[in-house]
């Protein structure tokens, strides 16, 4: 049995991000947040650093690029930059891995981390995206760097029918690129009673070329795939407290490139696609299923001053890869993932006077999750993984004189792993010899943690909100990837211990005067065992567990002088350090898979006149060169490649032909700029040296009913 004892506090900053929002009018008072505290509360009574971003960004963001990893990576500050593939490596929050939630469901396979978590969802079905930085204990196993939960739309409309229709096209500059993008949303009532939300979205994408008009690398690419989005939410009022929901939403993306891999050369020429594939993939990459089920049910007096909230999920997850020879015969994986759980809380209110509130929050999280990773051919890559967490819990809130706001409470964790037993894959090193497979004797492994959460908010006055935290996170991450690669005979014998992190942060917020809003936040996170990608000396990827720091500071500056223009931008920077032998000494640094170079968001909306805007947003990730390559061979380690500057320009503008039509032109790349993504640098491999995509346009139609 292995045992932690952690006693963690979660405090932090609640204004939202608002950027390039379409009204151009900045939402704080009237956000409601749910993620933060898992109860539905004003954001400036919500004590945790959260970002916010509304239905409008994302509307005007899918104007440029409808992957949902390339619209956070524009409006969440310390997200790392989008890889522009199907994967999400290396887009960490605040230099540690994020948990993706769909309206509370876990998308994330901690167990073994498949990265495609983020893009797990279509745009068009979000209603927000709630944000929390920084480790967290809330919703349990995977938030190291904090959390990402899309919270779908819901019913509302009081009449039988009403929606939203979108159709729109795609393309660049250069043949085989037209790409078509369709989704509808109906809401409505049956009856007073009975509400309904359905939403349907299809996109199909063409060929994606840099700026020269060359081919994007096939490997992982979101060229020429099929993308589905699905939902069904069937709303019922019991009477005016009590209320169940059933929903499902389903997601799935399959590719159709038939490109062969020309592998370039690392730092000089960049690897494309080129002619018929000629490959021996079985079934095509992406994710052919990603089904989300859940059932809710709220009762607002359950007794006096008591509220229920219960939710029953089930997720069925499935991606796929490409085609790859590291191992012995070659193949596919695929990673497996389904879980089931229930979550339950009563909400009670201890006192309400004039001066002050307190109430009450706790209940329990019961999580299934089996996991495994396999080969198309049925090979086993890791064992069977059968994770069962059980996780009671309560929260504490007071609210003093309407201005401090404090919150505290207990979580106690009780996680069991059961492993299958399995045999190794036989794997090719780079001298082209193999690594002998061996059969491992699977087990029962458990863990234990007490999580504790305590903070305040002090709202000053308008000017100037206080804020500070310590949070912490429990989590089991890559224990597959630890497993598949294992030198040991046995499963008790590996180095399996859980991630604890511990986040310390500090800031301020408010609004210095009418039409000027900021935020600025301090952050230090820490863990005794940390987990990192690094090289072996074969040039083989290991997990590297050791202590380590991360540490870094945010903020965002927001101008809305008149109600025809709104400018601002944001910034971000962290640095991360680790002791890899354990001895106190931090003068080895955390590589840049997961620390990203310093990031600057900036925007700028006008309306010209009253029906149209038009707006252009910037990323400028700065240079990063924190590691000096290898005396003999003169290449860089994974993970620690030179990551050179680049800036990139969109523009977005939208048309309100009337109160129902809607037309809307983006383009993503503006200025055509002929760059790498941060992972081709860091990376630090001639197959993962890309160029980014080039200008592409997007022209859309919008209907409202």
């Amino acid at each position: 049995m292995k045992k932690a004892l952690i006693v963690a506090a979660s405090l932090g900053s609640t204004i939202a991000f608002a950027q390039a929002a379409d009204s151009l009018k900045v939402k704080t008072v009237d956000e409601v947040v749910m993620t933060a505290s898992r109860k539905k509360e004003n954001i400036k009574e919500v004590p945790v650093s959260v970002t916010v971003v509304s239905q409008k960004q994302i509307q005007s963001q899918l104007t440029v690029n409808s992957d949902i990893s390339n619209i956070l990576q524009y409006t969440v500050p310390s997200l790392a930059p989008s890889s522009g593939t199907t994967t999400n490596s290396g887009q960490t929050l605040r230099g540690r891995q994020v948990l993706v939630l769909i309206d509370g469901i876990p998308q994330s396979t901690p167990l073994r981390n498949g990265a495609r978590d983020i893009r797990s969802i279509d745009p068009s079905v979000i209603e927000r995206i709630e944000v929390i930085k920084g480790a967290t204990s809330v919703y349990g196993n995977g938030s190291d760097g904090g959390i990402i939960n899309y919270i779908t739309k819901r019913a509302g409309s009081d009449r039988r029918i009403s929606g939203q229709s979108q159709i729109g096209m795609t393309g660049q500059l250069y043949g085989g690129t037209l790409g078509f993008r369709a989704s509808q949303f109906l809401t409505g009532k049956i009856t007073s009673k009975f509400d309904y939300a359905a939403s349907l979205a299809y996109e199909r994408t063409g060929y994606m070329k840099d700026a020269d008009g060359i081919n994007l690398s096939p490997t992982y690419s979101t060229a020429k795939m099929d993308n589905y989005n699905g939902m069904l939410k069937l709303g019922y009022n019991l009477n005016d407290n009590q209320r169940i929901e059933a929903s499902y939403i389903g997601y799935a993306s399959k590719s159709g490139l038939d490109l062969g891999l020309k592998t370039g050369k690392y730092g000089a020429t960049p690897t494309i696609g080129e002619g018929p594939s000629g490959n021996q993939e079985l079934t095509p990459q992406g994710t052919p299923r990603n089904h989300n089920f859940k059932i809710s049910y709220d009762n607002r007096n359950l007794w006096n001053g008591t509220s229920l909230n219960i939710n029953l999920y089930l997720q069925d997850f499935r991606t796929v890869y490409g085609y790859s020879d590291t191992f012995l015969n070659g193949g596919q994986s695929n990673v497996i993932s389904r879980k089931k759980g229930m979550r339950f809380n009563f909400d009670t209110q201890l006192w309400n006077t004039k001066n002050s509130q307190g109430e009450v929050l706790y209940g329990a999280d019961i999580l299934n999750d089996k996991t495994v990773q396999k080969l198309e051919d049925g090979r086993y890559w890791t064992p069977d993984m059968d994770m069962t967490n059980t996780a009671p819990f309560m929260l504490v809130k007071i609210d003093l004189f309407k201005k401090l706001i404090l919150k505290g409470g207990l979580r106690y964790e009780n996680i069991r792993v059961k492993v299958g037993d399995f045999n190794t894959l036989s794997s090719i090193k780079n001298d082209g010899t193999f690594t002998k497979s061996i059969f491992v004797t699977g087990g029962d492994l458990e863990y234990n943690a007490l999580v504790g959460n305590i903070g305040f908010r002090y709202n000053i006055n308008p000017q100037i909100n206080l804020f500070g935290s310590f949070s912490q996170s429990y989590s089991i991450n890559e224990l597959g990837r630890i497993l598949r690669t294992s030198t040991s005979d046995t499963v008790s014998q590996l180095e399996t211990k859980p991630i604890i992190v511990n986040n310390y942060e500090l800031g301020a917020t408010g609004q210095i005067m009418k039409g000027v809003s900021y935020e600025i936040t301090s952050y230090v996170s820490t863990s005794k065992l940390g987990a990192t990608f690094i090289q072996s000396p074969d040039r083989s990827l290991t997990i590297q567990r050791a202590p380590e720091v991360v540490y870094g500071v945010e903020g965002f500056l927001h101008f809305n002088p008149a109600e025809w223009i709104s400018f601002g931008g944001s910034y971000s920077w962290m640095e991360g350090i680790t002791s890899p032998k354990d001895d106190g000494d931090y003068s080895s640094k955390i590589n840049n898979s997961r620390i990203s170079a310093p990031k600057i968001l900036a925007y700028l909306q006008v309306k010209p006149v009253r029906n149209l805007s038009v707006a252009l947003d910037m990323l400028h990730a700065s240079g990063q060169n924190r590691f000096e390559p290898n005396a003999k061979t003169g290449l860089y380690a994974y993970g620690e490649g030179a990551v050179p500057e680049y800036t990139v320009f969109n523009l977005r503008s939208g048309y309100e032909v009337n109160k129902n039509w809607k037309v809307s032109l983006g383009i993503e790349n503006l200025f055509n700029r002929l760059y790498q993504p941060a992972i081709a640098w860091w990376a630090a491999r001639d197959s993962d040296f890309v160029n980014a995509l080039g200008m592409r346009g997007t022209f859309m139609i919008e209907y409202r009913f």
